[in-house]
Parts: structure tokens; C-alpha cells; sequence
């Protein structure tokens, strides 16, 4: 999860929003492919741990977006929106 946290913090604050509130799945994977955007992030893990769970790829994504939400504000990725 600290690899996938990471990878979605930097697509956040990339967002003109630099928010969680407002970004979707479709942006982190957009980002994923891009091996040069959060070069430090190791995908092969994240992609290993969802192999291990059984789960896909977008539904991970999809439920960490969701929990980091939950604390936007604490983690500094509130960013400009109000909600």
C-alpha cells in the first residue's frame, strides 16, 4: 500500500485540484504507464500484491483513492476543494 499511496499522492498533486476528492481511477492508471512520473514508486510490488490478493488492478486503486479520501485533509491532499 505504501507504493500504491505514493504513486496516487504524486498523480494528486499534479491535479490542478491537488486533491484525492476529486481524482479518479482512470488518472492513476493514466499516470502507471508513464514509467518516468514517480520513477521511485516500484510498481512490480504493487502489482504483485494485488496478484497475491486476487484482485484487480482498478479496484485497488479504486479502494485506496477511496480510504485516502477519508483523510484528505490530515495527509495534506484536500487541496483546493471544499467538501
Amino acid at each position: 500500500i505504501d507504493e500504491l499511496t505514493g504513486l496516487i499522492t504524486a498523480t494528486a498533486l499534479m491535479r490542478p485540484s491537488r486533491s484525492v476528492l476529486d481524482l479518479e481511477v482512470k488518472s492513476v492508471k493514466k499516470k502507471w504507464g508513464q514509467k518516468s512520473f514517480a520513477a521511485g514508486v516500484d510498481r512490480s510490488i504493487i502489482e504483485k500484491g494485488a496478484e497475491m490478493l486476487g484482485m484487480e488492478l482498478s479496484y485497488i486503486i479504486d479502494e485506496t483513492i477511496k480510504g485516502m479520501r477519508t483523510v484528505a485533509e490530515d495527509i495534506g491532499l484536500k487541496g483546493n476543494i471544499e467538501g
